[in-house]
């Protein structure tokens, strides 16, 4: 196979790999139960007139299964860290004991189950569309090349190929998710 196809081939696997990791990430925003630091991961806390992220200005724990801790590093901004967790909508109540900011996790009802289902499925999607649409592209380049038909046909097999594994690998950790998000 010439250089050009391979490297085609080659930096769609690496497209598809970047949807699989996005597609992680997304899944571990969505909470299934259990209190987990990644939780507040989307937070940001005006710091001085900035926007950082809450982990820059806080240690953020887990004391129980229901309960995370936000411990800042400077006493002043503990208003200002609550206040970041309301804005950020996650759907917890965080509570200010004067030293630190606790969020207990309320347990999920099976309508809030559910509705994290869909969103854990809707993710899914757009990461099998970003596959797909890595597969597009790949075969748009491999008809322009100007190697044998053969060539072509054989990248083109091995574009499919892999745009099957990354579906695959898709739908597996969505499964994973699903079950984790519907186990009481």
């Amino acid at each position: 196979m010439n250089e050009e196809l391979s490297f085609i081939i080659d930096s769609t696997e690496e497209l598809m790999q970047n949807a699989i990791t996005h597609l992680e990430k997304e899944f571990r925003n969505i909470r299934a139960g259990k209190a987990s630091p990644s939780m507040l991961g989307s937070v940001t806390v005006d710091y001085y007139g900035s926007q950082t992220p809450l982990t820059q200005v806080a240690n953020v724990s887990t004391m129980d299964a229901h309960t995370i801790t936000v411990q800042p590093w400077e006493k002043q901004m503990l208003h200002e860290i609550e206040k970041a967790i309301m804005i950020a909508n996650l759907g917890f109540n965080p509570m200010n004991n004067g030293e630190i900011v606790i969020i207990n996790v309320p347990v999920l009802t099976e309508e809030r189950r559910k509705e994290l289902s869909k969103q854990a499925k809707a993710e899914a999607e757009i990461a099998k569309v970003s596959i797909r649409n890595d597969r597009k592209d790949a075969m748009h380049e491999i008809k322009k090349d100007d190697a044998s038909e053969d060539m072509k046909a054989n990248a083109e097999i091995d574009i499919q190929k892999l745009t099957d594994k990354f579906i695959a690998k898709v739908d597996e950790l969505y499964k994973i998710k699903d079950q984790e998000i519907m186990k009481v």
